[in-house]
């Protein structure tokens, strides 16, 4: 399964300088000028889960795969982008690509680095992407035709959700905070809507506002909720992401602590890319390699195997489940199964994040 993640912004914000700390090195051209990224930047991130290290120790392996997250730094937007206004078109074509929305807000302050409106202005820079993605949002439900007088049951319930959607747009709300029921969800899902996207937003804090972290997070907070918005917060200094990185695992323990940081925000906003979009992780571990795969939460046993080898589905038997902590306390599969701390799990079994599992697939 591939989970990307678009991280958006307007210029000059520290989009690119996030991407290339997400990528542990420099891959985006990073510029003091609107529009330097064109065409989207593309990395596949490790998703950060220490239990592979651990796994891969119990049953002898060198081999480790985690889950991947694929991010894509996008060119900066600007007023009038849903009329083609800059690189708008660019950037709102490349945003329905995404399954979410990284938002890079500016807080830093630095009289080297030109804000496209002249000021440091948060809460106005996200109303100004916001903006501009409902209006885009809005053109896209414009064009979708009243339904024929022959038209079924399901084409005029559609129509029916795009004239509230309809409503709530021209009220400044976006359509992920419509308050659609599930039905109404799926009945729109082919108009990909912009602002129908899970959204994290990134506070990009100077070294010195880092200090302070919980204070902009606050600040953060009310903003986003006189916008009506109900969204994740990361905060970190995208520049000082790409310093920690050169520095070995003790000197950036070391170094986040003067800021009462438990682990680097690349981290926190990877985990946090998973949890909006409801994905967890199963585990296998053997010999040959010790492996992460993702999957939705509520995901049934045979479609989980699935995600291995497609043929795994129609051909399951069960699957041989224990838990991370007995794996690992037991010392692998021999010693869990003579435990007894292993459970077969048929076809309606939710899997569990964490999870060790062994697939017992007919031929």
């Amino acid at each position: 399964m591939n989970l990307t993640i678009g991280i958006v912004g307007l210029p000059n914000v520290g989009k690119s300088t996030l991407f290339n700390a997400l990528l542990k090195k420099q891959v985006a051209d990073v510029a003091n000028y609107p529009f330097c990224t064109i065409e989207p930047n593309v990395g596949v991130i490790e998703v950060p889960d220490s239990r592979l290290v651990v796994l891969a120790k119990v049953v002898n392996t060198q081999k480790i795969i985690p889950a991947v997250v694929e991010f894509y730094d996008i060119a900066g937007l600007v007023k009038g982008a849903s009329t083609g206004a800059g690189l708008g078109n660019k950037f709102l074509s490349h945003i329905r690509e995404v399954a979410a929305i990284v938002h890079v807000v500016r807080f830093f302050e630095d009289s080297n680095i030109a804000h496209v409106s002249e000021k440091i202005d948060p809460a106005d820079d996200i109303k100004t992407i916001n903006t501009e993605l409902i209006l885009a949002d809005i053109a896209t439900l414009e064009k979708q035709p009243e339904p024929r007088m022959n038209a079924t049951k399901e084409e005029r319930y559609t129509y029916d959700t795009v004239k509230i959607l309809m409503g709530k747009l021209n009220q400044d709300i976006t359509a992920r905070n419509a308050k659609l029921d599930g039905d109404q969800l799926k009945s729109v899902s082919q108009l990909n809507l912009l602002t129908l996207k899970p959204v994290i937003y990134v506070l990009n804090l100077s070294e010195r506002q880092l200090e302070k972290i919980k204070d902009f997070e606050e600040k953060a907070k009310e903003i986003l909720h006189e916008a009506g918005e109900k969204a994740d917060i990361v905060s970190l200094c995208a520049k000082l992401e790409n310093e920690v990185l050169s520095l070995n695992p003790e000197e950036q323990k070391e170094y986040l602590e003067q800021y009462s940081l438990s682990e680097i925000g690349l981290n926190r906003l990877v985990k946090k890319t998973y949890g909006i979009l409801n994905l967890i992780s199963f585990l296998t571990a053997g010999e040959k390699e010790v492996r992460a795969w993702t999957i939705t939460l509520g995901t049934l046993a045979p479609q989980a195997a699935a995600v291995i080898h497609t043929d795994f589905e129609k051909h399951f038997i069960k699957a041989d489940i224990a838990s991370y902590e007995d794996f690992v306390s037991l010392g692998g599969w021999v010693n869990v199964r003579e435990e007894g701390k292993v459970f077969s799990a048929g076809k309606d079994y939710q899997m569990k994040d964490g999870d060790v599992v062994e697939f017992k697939i007919g031929v």
